[in-house]
């Protein structure tokens, strides 16, 4: 069961939402963004880096779709707000954790924050969306790309000078963001007395068998493509600055300045891929994303410490303008379970970005950073695959 939603795009909403995932996403930075500080300070291996990073990200991903399925059931509005209170707490424990066991613990807070926000989030950008569902959730979602990208920033700025106590400021933030998540709240709960119910189920019935495997067989290729790009994602923010440390001899600061890079031009190619979706297609801009960095990232490893940053931002803006373009097109493909899809979707970005981070840690500890690098830069060659989803026209008639 979904409800309609009005003909007009409520701009005010996109942005109180929009800053209000950035706000949440720049708490999850935090925590990438003290690995060099633990590493140092606490003696942590890469091994135990990755593992701080899939209790995050685990914790997040595994709850997501959970929380979608509920909501689309039942929405939650006031979630929102109790998300990002579990958040703060986190990011508290986090300044004043003594361990490597503390720390998980305070991890696992933030990541419930983030399973909670991030479906009900993007039920607010589709609420919010009217005809421009592509431009609404690439609102949404650069938010929280710009939120992530901090993380350099927040490295530099804040826990260099100040250590993992430095973490206690962003207490604030989180309250900011409770603050704003309290207004949304009482604008989606008004929206859910004055929308009509449509039933998706009449229609989803009337579909043939072949249909609805055709409707299984995309949303795996689409989760197969998000395994792709997460985890060549998770390479470069989590470790890429060790490869710049060891491969051009810089400061833990201006290695910061690679991820920065990287993940700021994400930001950007997540805020332009939506609407470039809605005029040009949703599965153009899929493939075009994946397949169009892949020779960037095949030469990444190979070039110098200038032309690297150069390639870092391309590939940012090029792979990352497919992410809120898969959340809407799985959106399309599943009418009725809006929240769901959203929460398998990001919910599976996190998680796969999660097992990578592990599993690349691991590899690092064994190969090399440098051997790691030139691994991971084949990923984006997966793209290929690609060319299976069916078209924007074809998910249209299935449901005409």
């Amino acid at each position: 069961m979904t409800r309609t939603s009005r003909n007009n795009t409520v701009y005010p909403i996109l942005i109180i939402i929009g800053l209000a995932h950035l706000l949440n996403d720049s708490l999850q930075a935090v925590i990438p963004a003290m690995f060099p500080i633990l590493e140092q300070s606490l003696g942590l291996t890469f091994t135990q880096l990755g593992l701080i990073a899939f209790t995050l990200n685990m914790v997040a991903s595994v709850m997501q779709p959970l929380v979608g399925m509920i909501s689309d059931k039942r929405p939650m509005p006031y979630a929102l707000p109790l998300g990002l209170t579990s958040s703060m707490i986190g990011i508290f424990m986090l300044a004043l954790a003594p361990n490597f066991w503390t720390i998980l613990l305070s991890v696992f807070f933030i990541g419930i924050g983030s399973a909670v926000f991030h479906p009900e989030g993007s039920r607010v950008a589709y609420l919010a969306a009217g005809p421009r569902r592509g431009f609404a959730q690439s609102i949404y979602q650069v938010g929280g790309n710009a939120g992530q990208s901090l993380a350099p920033l927040i490295t530099a700025l804040v826990l260099v000078p100040l250590g993992q106590f430095g973490a206690i400021w962003f207490t604030a933030i989180a309250g900011i963001a409770v603050l704003f998540l309290i207004y949304i709240a009482r604008w989606y709960a008004g929206q859910m007395k004055n929308y009509t119910i449509v039933n998706e189920e009449d229609r989803s019935e009337k579909q043939s068998p072949q249909i609805k495997r055709a409707i299984r067989n995309a949303l795996f290729v689409l989760i197969f493509l998000v395994f792709a790009r997460s985890w060549y994602q998770s390479a470069i923010a989590n470790f890429y600055a060790f490869y710049a440390i060891e491969n051009y001899k810089l400061s833990i600061a201006q290695s910061q300045f690679y991820i920065f890079t990287f993940l700021l031009m994400g930001a950007l190619g997540t805020f332009i891929g939506g609407p470039l979706a809605d005029k040009f297609g949703r599965k153009n801009i899929i493939v075009f994303s994946l397949l169009a960095p892949a020779p960037f990232t095949l030469l990444l490893p190979y070039v110098g410490p200038i032309m690297a940053i150069i390639f870092l931002a391309l590939i940012g803006i090029l792979l990352l303008s497919s992410f809120s373009v898969a959340v809407v097109y799985a959106q399309e493909l599943v009418p009725d379970k809006i929240g769901t899809m959203s929460g398998l979707i990001v919910g599976l970005a996190f998680g796969m970005g999660a097992i990578g981070s592990v599993a690349l840690g691991w590899l690092i500890d064994s190969i090399g950073l440098t051997a790691t690098m030139i691994a991971v830069s084949t990923l984006p060659i997966l793209g290929i695959f690609t060319f299976l989803l069916p078209s924007d026209q074809k998910v249209q008639k299935w449901y005409s």
